[in-house]
């Protein structure tokens, strides 16, 4: 079994050789594919690079294609800042399970771009111009990162083997997710919950795609306010609809606000509204009326689209941790607001709890077993 080196050979040889020798004296046998722009020397304008980024990037997947994939346990990756955004598209066309790693200078954020999949980052500190005592450091972690799971004992399958019940949640949300994972665990089932930070749902969409779910709890769609309103978010486009051949059931948790960064980095106009410090690095702001109902006339309009059966509950005490009595962004209006733009494209139910109720979390577990059981029976 091989491990596959990505590399852009025409300006890191030195450092790929250094990795090949160094994974070798672990007896990990290498294979290698060449990322290199193949410009020759020559200057391209910025059109011509972003093209010869996206023809290495397929010629790449072209070629891993076309090796014999029995045998390939692992793919390592080394980029700098134009080899690092290369090397990352390649490994997120490669299968969820396979592990993959990638040594990089991280010149730029990573979350955006990897937030759908599982790559083992190697920050090298220094940049990959040739060895010296701080990459040759990296490099042997990223060696000693690649031979332990090459001697690791191989996944057990693909995830769409063991479908689980997929879940959303946040902070302010996590005592009403707690207690629904925790009930649904006492059923037998299997739970696998995401961050809806604007990240954790790019996730959350693939592996409803790669058939990771049998169904799932949309307990906290946030990243409609990430997505359409504000708020930092990884490209998500089939959040709310990825879903839909699911049996699904849907809550408000958190999409009363918008996140945040910290309050010096937030325009004024947001700073006017309620709001509060969520941690030293994230502020939540509360929605307007407007920004709400566009939100819950685009889930709806989602939901409505379904071919899977839907269940939507609407907790009318609180959509999330501070919107309840005495808390910083508390709205029943708001709340209204939504429940009544989201009525006019699906059927709902109104609780008269908070999302973080315990009686909330159990009517969504009911309301799963319910159309899981007419799913079943139909």
């Amino acid at each position: 079994m091989s491990v596959l080196l990505l590399a852009t050979y025409d300006t890191k040889q030195e450092e790929a050789d250094y990795l090949i020798t160094a994974l070798t004296a672990l007896g990990v046998p290498v294979e290698t594919i060449d990322i290199s722009l193949h410009a020759g020397g020559a200057h391209w304008s910025p059109k011509e690079k972003i093209a010869g980024m996206a023809e290495a990037t397929e010629r790449a997947i072209s070629e891993i294609s076309h090796k014999p994939q029995t045998g390939r346990r692992m793919v390592v990756a080394i980029g700098g800042g134009t080899g690092g955004q290369i090397a990352i598209r390649v490994l997120r066309s490669l299968p969820v399970a396979m592990p993959k790693v990638l040594v990089t200078t991280l010149p730029f954020d990573p979350r955006y771009i990897i937030a759908d999949s599982a790559i083992v980052l190697v920050p090298t500190i220094a940049d990959l111009c040739g060895l010296n005592a701080t990459t040759r450091a990296a490099l042997d972690r990223a060696a000693a990162i690649t031979g332990g799971l090459y001697d690791a004992t191989l996944p057990t399958g693909p995830a769409s083997l063991a479908p689980s019940i997929g879940v959303t949640a946040l902070g302010v949300t996590g005592p009403g997710t707690d207690a629904l994972c925790a009930a649904l665990k006492a059923q037998g089932e299997e739970v696998t919950v995401f961050h809806a930070n604007g990240f954790g749902g790019a996730a959350f969409s693939r592996w409803a795609q790669i058939g990771a779910f049998k169904s799932v709890v949309d307990y906290t769609p946030h990243e409609l306010t990430r997505c359409y309103i504000a708020g930092v978010a990884a490209d998500m486009p089939d959040r709310f609809t990825s879903t839909g051949h699911l049996p699904r059931v849907v809550l408000p948790g958190g999409v009363n606000f918008i996140g945040m960064g910290a309050p010096e980095l937030m325009p004024e106009s947001y700073l006017a509204r309620p709001h509060y410090s969520h941690s030293p690095l994230f502020t939540h702001v509360q929605c307007s009326e407007a920004e709400i109902i566009k939100c819950a006339n685009i889930l709806g309009t989602a939901l409505k689209a379904a071919t899977g059966p839907v269940r939507v509950l609407i907790p009318m005490g609180g959509f999330s941790s501070e919107d309840r009595p005495g808390g910083a962004i508390e709205s029943p209006d708001l709340r209204a607001a939504f429940a009544n733009a989201l009525e006019t494209h699906v059927p709902l139910t109104r609780l008269d709890g908070h999302i973080n109720d315990a009686a909330v979390a159990e009517a969504a577990v009911a309301a799963l077993n319910d159309i899981t059981k007419d799913d079943t029976n139909a």
